[in-house]
């Protein structure tokens, strides 16, 4: 997700992208550790997108 399209979205939509994410990257870890990860850059993919929305959600926090 590109930080535009993060900031289009309300505050549950957020909320609700950043638990599905923090899901996922559990997951992807664990198929890392089991060694049956295709794709390991998409470990990194996710990190980087919970941290753009964690940013998001901070700059919304101090704007209030």
């Amino acid at each position: 997700m590109k930080v535009n399209e993060i900031r289009e979205l309300s505050g549950t939509e957020l909320e609700t992208t950043l638990a599905d994410l923090k899901k996922e990257l559990f997951n992807l870890r664990f198929q890392n550790a089991t060694n049956q990860l295709d794709n390991p850059m998409r470990i990194h993919e996710v990190k980087k997108t919970i941290a753009k929305i964690k940013t998001v959600m901070a700059e919304r926090k101090l704007a209030e």
